[in-house]
C-alpha cells in the first residue's frame, strides 16, 4: 500500500473488495476512483512540497478531493 495520505483503502478499509468489483464493472465509479486518486497524489505532492503549488490552488484540489470522496463514499453505501 501507498503511504500517500487519504487513499481511498486506507480511507473505506472495510470496502477494499466492493471498491475493486466496482472498478471493473462500473465505468462511472472507476473514472471517479482514477480522478481521486490524481487529484489525492497531487494534494500530497503539494503538501510535502514536491511539487509546491499556490495556496489557493491546493485548497481547490482539497475541496475536489472531498467532493470526490464523498460522491464515491455514496457509491459505495448503496452498493
Amino acid at each position: 500500500m501507498s503511504h500517500t495520505p487519504h487513499e481511498l483503502a486506507a480511507e473505506f478499509p472495510d470496502k477494499v473488495e466492493l471498491m475493486h468489483r466496482l472498478k471493473q464493472d462500473d465505468s462511472h465509479f472507476a473514472r471517479l476512483f482514477d480522478e481521486y486518486h490524481e487529484i489525492n497524489r497531487s494534494v500530497h505532492r503539494a503538501e510535502t512540497n514536491i511539487e509546491p503549488m499556490e495556496e489557493l490552488a491546493e485548497v481547490d484540489l482539497r475541496k475536489k478531493r472531498a467532493a470526490l470522496k464523498d460522491e464515491i463514499w455514496s457509491i459505495l453505501s448503496k452498493a
